[in-house]
């Protein structure tokens, strides 16, 4: 008998504030078939790579940067993990790349963009707010980086890569897409971790183009579980509460109740929002999760 093959997981390169990695499996259950994906605030990418690609796949952000970084991942792997090479992990590289170095060219951006994010507390790249936050315990160590670079940058080479406005998005969209749909929360000071602001006229703005266009395709959207969004969307199908456990590890300087600046201690927290579709998510048999193997730390 042929053993049947795993598809193994490979999770998002990056560190993401607010992304759904702790989530993915009450999310992926939630997701109807398809064979058109896309994500309008791909992020961190944490469910596009917690299961199969599709057979068209777009994911879009508006922060250039990020999607630079993803971009050079997909198309020029190599040459990024040479630029990594051999450089560690420390507190002075940190502020180094932060205030100091100028990148010349996209992978060099990419490069910068990535050693930040993945030493940075919380990978929070909005520079007021971009500290160390590397430990040697939880974090994924340098050696490991190109591992799961190349792994990643497989699973990006069917990707079409957008760097818009989400209503852009939206209204190019033909039919029949799915779109997973994380935007930032309606009642966070999101402008403390993204370097691209999303105002109160962006979330109606969302909801609006989200109705107009309802019938192209079937959506699941993320949202923070307050009285405004559930009035937004009421003319939806399933408004769904959710949560579930995270966990915000400390790192070296974060160990008597310092402030952002410094860090914070680890802490369990608890994810409370909505998921609100255009379908019945009860009639939906989700799709599968691909398989988690023993491997190094994803953080």
């Amino acid at each position: 008998m042929t053993k049947k093959k795993v598809r193994k997981l490979s999770n998002s390169p990056f560190r993401y504030p607010g992304g759904k990695f702790y989530a993915r499996k009450l999310i992926l259950p939630c997701i109807p078939k398809h064979h058109k994906y896309c994500e309008p605030f791909v992020g961190g990418g944490s469910i596009f790579f917690a299961k199969s690609n599709a057979k068209v796949n777009i994911l879009n952000d508006k922060d250039s940067e990020l999607v630079n970084t993803y971009i050079q991942i997909r198309d020029h792997v190599e040459d990024l993990i040479k630029l990594l090479d051999g450089i560690p992990a420390s507190k002075e590289l940190h502020r180094y790349y932060k205030l100091d170095y100028s990148p010349s060219n996209d992978l060099e951006k990419a490069m910068r963009w990535f050693y930040l994010n993945r030493t940075s507390y919380s990978g929070i790249m909005k520079q007021a707010n971009c500290y160390w936050g590397y430990g040697e315990k939880y974090s994924m160590r340098p050696e490991n980086w190109p591992k799961h670079l190349r792994t990643t940058s497989e699973r990006l080479k069917s990707v079409q890569f957008l760097c818009l406005d989400f209503e852009e998005v939206i209204e190019y969209l033909d039919q029949g897409f799915f779109l997973f749909i994380d935007p930032p929360y309606f009642g966070a000071d999101q402008d403390k971790f993204y370097s691209c602001s999303f105002n109160l006229e962006d979330h109606y703005r969302l909801n609006k183009v989200l109705e107009k266009n309802a019938a192209k395709f079937k959506f699941l959207i993320t949202y923070d579980n307050v009285p405004q969004i559930r009035e937004m969307y009421q003319w939806c199908t399933s408004i769904q509460d959710n949560q579930w456990n995270y966990t915000i590890s400390r790192t070296d300087d974060q160990k008597n109740n310092r402030k952002l600046a410094d860090g914070y201690k680890s802490n369990r927290y608890k994810g409370k929002e909505v998921f609100i579709t255009n379908y019945d998510i009860n009639e939906v048999s989700g799709v599968e999760p691909l398989a988690f193997t023993k491997q190094l730390s994803l953080f």
